[in-house]
């Protein structure tokens, strides 16, 4: 079975996913939320083909460690996760800076503006999936 990882966002949800031996985060694809129910349709399909048991959840705390609107959002978002998915386990991940840090690897790469905006969810996503799984001895 897989972790996957979710950078959720207002508009779109950046996800990755592992191999199998759970040691190496991969982008898999950006959604671009147009409801919930077909949000959740989506997550569902991608779930089932990629045969995941661990949903981890960028969960993006304050700085000072505080738990603000955009980590309650994470929260609330974990509870939906949780009741339609009972049957995989979901994980609030902190995930302070993990977009600054994708960001920059993005820059370093030289990749343009517009198409930063394209994938930062994405990898996003991976940052956090990675350095969830590299703090797990599975």
């Amino acid at each position: 079975m897989r972790v996957m990882s979710l950078d959720v966002g207002d508009r779109t949800i950046g996800v990755a996913v592992s191999d199998l031996m759970k040691l190496i985060a991969n982008g898999l694809e950006t959604i671009k939320r147009t409801g919930v129910e077909q949000d959740f349709s989506r997550l569902d399909q991608l779930i089932k083909e990629n045969q995941v048991s661990t949903v981890v959840i960028g969960y993006p705390k304050n700085m000072n460690g505080t738990i603000g609107e955009r980590a309650q959002i994470s929260e609330n978002f974990a509870d939906e996760m949780r009741r339609r998915f009972p049957s995989i386990q979901i994980v609030l991940w902190d995930e302070r800076l993990s977009t600054v840090a994708a960001n920059k690897v993005l820059i370093d790469a030289d990749v343009r503006r517009n198409k930063r905006k394209k994938v930062i969810d994405k990898l996003a996503a991976v940052v956090i999936l990675q350095n969830y799984l590299d703090s797990r001895q599975f």
